[in-house]
C-alpha cells in the first residue's frame, strides 16, 4: 500500500472549481509510479530490463470530486498477480478519510522490443507484495458498444499526448474523450479498455454512441481498429 497526501490545485480544476477526471486519474497515475519508484522497481529500473506495465482497463467510481484548495489523501495497492497480468486499486478520500472516489485498474507487463507479454518475476511480485482487495462494485473489464454512433473530427497524436514510454499515457486518451462530454454531464463512473497502443503522428478516429446516463467514446485507427473504448456514465 502507498499513500501521499496533497491540496486540489487550481490548474486541476474545472469551470465549477472541482477537480477534473483527467486531473483525478493523473493522481492515480502518479501514486502508483511513486510507489514503484519508492520500492525501486520504477520507471529506469524498468527501462533497465526492457519491460514497461501498460494500462489495460480502468473502471472509476466516484462519490464526490473535491474543490479547489481541499486536503486529500491519495492512495493505491496492488493486490493482485497473475502471469503477466497485474490488478491494483486506487482511492481519494476528504480529510476525514471519507471515499471520494474508488478505481480498479489491470495492466499488462510487456517486453518493449517485441511488445508482447511477458509474465512478472517473483522479484516484482514480492517487491510489491498484496493488500486485501478494496470493497468496491466491480464491473466487467470489456465494455460493449453497441447502436449507431457519431464520427467526430480527427485527433493527430502530437508529442504532449506521450509518456515515458513514448506512446500515448492513458490519461491523456480520456482527456480526448472528456471534449465530447456534455457541460452539464457529470460523470459518476468511468470505465476505459485499452486495445492498442497509439504513437506519434498516429491519427485517432473518434466515434461517439450517446444514451440517456451514458456516453461511450471510441478512438478508431485508421482501419477502425479500436485504441481505446471509454464508457461513462452519469450514475
Amino acid at each position: 500500500m502507498y499513500c501521499f497526501d496533497s491540496r486540489i490545485r487550481y490548474s486541476e480544476t474545472d469551470s465549477e472549481g472541482r477537480l477534473t477526471l483527467p486531473a483525478l486519474l493523473n493522481y492515480f497515475q502518479d501514486s502508483s509510479t511513486f510507489h514503484s519508484e519508492d520500492l525501486g522497481v520504477g520507471v529506469n529500473y524498468m527501462k533497465a530490463n526492457g519491460q514497461a506495465w501498460v494500462l489495460a482497463a480502468w473502471q472509476v467510481v466516484i462519490n464526490r470530486m473535491p474543490v479547489f484548495g481541499e486536503t486529500v489523501e491519495v492512495g493505491t495497492a496492488p493486490y493482485d498477480f497473475k502471469g503477466f497480468i497485474g490488478s491494483r486499486n486506487f482511492w481519494l478520500k476528504d480529510s476525514e478519510g471519507n471515499y471520494l472516489a474508488k478505481a480498479n485498474s489491470v495492466w499488462s507487463l510487456l517486453d518493449m522490443e517485441s511488445g508482447r507479454p511477458v509474465t512478472a518475476s517473483r522479484e516484482i511480485i514480492d517487491t510489491y507484495g498484496m493488500d486485501p482487495k478494496l470493497d468496491m462494485e466491480y464491473a466487467p473489464r470489456k465494455i460493449i458498444v453497441s447502436g449507431e454512433g457519431m464520427q467526430e473530427t480527427p485527433v493527430i497524436v502530437r508529442k504532449q499526448h506521450l509518456d515515458t514510454n513514448l506512446h500515448v499515457n492513458n490519461g491523456q486518451f480520456v482527456s480526448i474523450a472528456m471534449d465530447y462530454v456534455p457541460e452539464d454531464f457529470e460523470v459518476k463512473q468511468l470505465r476505459v479498455e485499452y486495445r492498442q497502443q497509439a504513437f506519434l503522428d498516429d491519427i485517432l478516429y473518434p466515434v461517439v454512441f450517446r444514451e440517456e446516463g451514458k456516453l461511450t467514446v471510441v478512438l478508431n485507427d485508421d482501419k477502425g481498429k479500436p485504441y481505446v473504448v471509454a464508457e461513462l456514465a452519469a450514475e
